[in-house]
């Protein structure tokens, strides 16, 4: 080969390694990305990117909770304007978007009254809204002094619902006056209950609030965040019993089979502070016992007493729901998080 020929083959030869070398870079980082999170039967693979949209178009601040419809479609709800409500498919591709004007959209619930399906938006600027799926609003809950449940001056910061087996629809009022309030289907106030404190019966943070049918009596799941805590009440709002989970600052408890999962927001490190950008997951079993913690430490047990929790892979912000499909895969919505559209955990 002459001086000029092999000039021109190691020219040749670095045009096409350049033009290679980031398909290899790409494939490698993406395998590198491919992590595995959880303990036990819970375990699975971390898809940061499976929400991502054209930030241009479907824009999101914090991404709050998800719930899945009866179709397997996925509603995310959020405090952007442009659009509070994203709906998915499961492999992550946008199928809609609709809402607003729930500028403190926080809280989402889905209700399906007989097969007629709807959801409940926390707006935590001080309202509780029934819609359609399409987002057509049907009924208003606002500020508890019009029902003579609060005073006009008392702080009312709505931050979850939940629906009753005979539907009637209680209010988390987790950023206020930490009551919960009980309403009938109409919207017709019945009783609250809790209030700030640290009694057995009070809240600190009362964020979340669901229905939990697992042993076949229906309660409700209070979460008491600062307290690192669900309480467990009866449906007129009898005090039953506390789940505690200490440094798991979680949020709402979703109930799906006989786990329930939760989204936590913050953990603690070594003097027990609330420490930032410190969230996982958590899976408790039929027993109530936390049996996986994606991306926080493995749960431990000694003498019955379950011990520290903490964030152990820097995974998360702060995860502020959880969804789970029916192939038992978990949907993650973060806060306070970059601006980040919803997590996929795969389930393997």
């Amino acid at each position: 080969m002459n001086q000029m020929k092999r000039r021109n083959f190691i020219k040749s030869s670095v045009a096409v390694a350049g033009a290679i070398t980031p398909f290899y870079i790409k494939a490698e980082q993406a395998q590198l990305s491919d992590q595995i999170i959880g303990h036990g039967k819970f375990q699975y693979r971390v898809h940061k990117t499976w929400g991502d949209q054209d930030f241009t178009k479907t824009p999101v601040k914090n991404c709050h909770e998800m719930i899945m419809d009866n179709k397997g479609r996925l509603f995310m709800v959020g405090d952007e304007t442009r659009n509070n409500v994203l709906i998915y498919d499961k492999s992550g591709k946008l199928l809609d978007s609709w809402g607003t004007t729930y500028k403190g959209g926080h809280g989402l619930t889905h209700w399906d009254a007989g097969g007629e399906e709807f959801l409940f938006i926390t707006d935590n600027s001080g309202a509780v809204v029934k819609t359609t799926l399409e987002g057509k609003e049907l009924m208003r809950i606002e500020h508890p002094s019009k029902y003579g449940a609060y005073a006009e001056e008392d702080k009312f910061i709505p931050t979850e619902s939940a629906i009753g087996p005979n539907g009637d629809i209680y209010v988390a009022d987790g950023y206020g006056s930490q009551y919960t309030l009980q309403f009938n289907q109409q919207g017709e106030f019945i009783r609250k209950f809790g209030g700030a404190g640290d009694g057995e019966d009070q809240f600190a943070t009362a964020h979340g609030v669901c229905i939990d049918s697992r042993n076949g009596i229906p309660t409700l799941l209070i979460t008491s965040r600062a307290h690192n805590s669900f309480k467990r009440f009866t449906l007129d709002g009898r005090y039953v019993e506390s789940i505690f989970l200490p440094g798991a600052y979680v949020c709402r408890a979703v109930i799906d089979g006989e786990n329930l999962y939760a989204g936590v927001c913050w953990s603690r490190l070594k003097y027990l502070n609330q420490t930032p950008n410190s969230g996982f997951v958590t899976i408790l079993d039929k027993d109530n016992k936390v049996v996986s913690n994606p991306g926080g430490t493995k749960p431990k047990y000694k003498k019955g007493q379950l011990q520290l929790m903490l964030q152990e892979q820097p995974i998360f912000n702060h995860c502020h729901d959880v969804c789970i499909d029916n192939d038992k895969n978990i949907y993650v919505c973060q806060w306070n998080a970059n601006k980040t559209y919803p997590v996929k955990l795969e389930r393997v």
